[in-house]
């Protein structure tokens, strides 16, 4: 488990859990299944959920973003919820054609991430976090702004 910041990624990084970049140049994203994500933006609350998910791990950023990335096949789970119960807010950015109307509240995540075949497991789970800033809700943005 580890219990410690990774302040200096070229020193201390050790894991790098991720989808890596596509030949498009997208990078750290990948389309999910609508059914993994649970959301009630009135009340501020959701959930994002997935279990058994296949990423590589690219051991740093630096190795992830380079010519010739290698990485280990490994397996993400994660839970994060957003709690609810917080001020609402209205956001609108004219310069970035955004806005939208959030309840804040707290969120929380717990994750397991481990290597394939190497008994590496990274765990977390929701006690004892603190959250500095969460929120639901519906926004509006480029041509529907």
């Amino acid at each position: 488990m580890f219990t410690g910041p990774v302040s200096d990624p070229t020193t201390e990084q050790i894991h790098d859990f991720e989808p890596g970049i596509l030949p498009s140049g997208l990078f750290w994203t990948i389309p999910i299944d609508h059914a993994v994500v649970d959301a009630s933006p009135g009340s501020g609350r959701a959930q994002f959920r997935m279990d058994g998910l296949a990423l590589g791990d690219y051991h740093d950023f630096f190795s992830a973003i380079s010519p010739d990335p290698t990485s280990l096949p490994s397996h993400v789970s994660f839970d994060v919820m957003w709690h609810g119960g917080g001020d609402r807010a209205k956001l609108t950015d004219s310069d970035y054609r955004f806005t939208g109307n959030f309840v804040g509240g707290d969120a929380t995540i717990s994750f397991t991430a481990s290597n394939d075949g190497t008994g590496v497991v990274y765990t977390s789970d929701a006690a004892g976090q603190t959250t500095i800033g969460a929120g639901v809700g519906h926004e509006q943005n480029g041509v529907f702004f």
